[in-house]
């Protein structure tokens, strides 16, 4: 079950993956593409983990990566690989849409965290494993902002 650490508030590092969800929103694939490459910043764990509320298992199976290498590349300072700025980037783009149908950050990250009978009881969050449940939660996301019942 994927279900937040702690119960829902407002943090300084929520708001923080909101922000950068915006600004990876505006880039064009190309410059996305550039990132996923050259690797996210590791504040981008901290600041996901935050917005969404995530135990360390839900954030090491998020991101492909254990909790020791996570923890290394923030103390080091050093760039995600690029199965997890992958990731990231795929989130921030879904939440980033979630954001625009739901108008604020909280109701998103709950949409985003609530089991979806539409994505076979999934959570919308998990789904952005792979680009395949990405898509699936696109079209979910589409069918609400259309008026579609989901």
């Amino acid at each position: 079950m994927f279900t937040p650490a702690v119960s829902p508030r407002s943090t300084e590092s929520g708001a923080e993956f909101w922000l950068l969800a915006n600004q990876v929103s505006k880039r064009t694939e190309s410059e996305r593409l550039s990132n996923i490459h050259s690797g996210f910043a590791p504040g981008w764990i901290r600041s996901v983990r935050e917005a969404f509320r995530l135990s360390n298992e839900h954030l090491e199976e998020l991101l492909n990566a254990s909790t020791s290498t996570l923890e290394r590349r923030q103390r080091q300072q050093q760039p995600l690989d690029r199965i997890a700025s992958e990731r990231l980037d795929r989130i921030a783009m879904i939440a980033t849409q979630a954001m625009e149908i739901f108008e604020t950050p909280e109701r998103a990250s709950q949409w985003m965290l609530t089991a979806n009978a539409a994505l076979g009881d999934q959570h919308p969050l998990r789904l952005c494993e792979t680009e395949i449940g990405a898509q699936q939660v696109r079209r979910a996301l589409a069918a609400i902002a259309y008026g579609g019942v989901v």
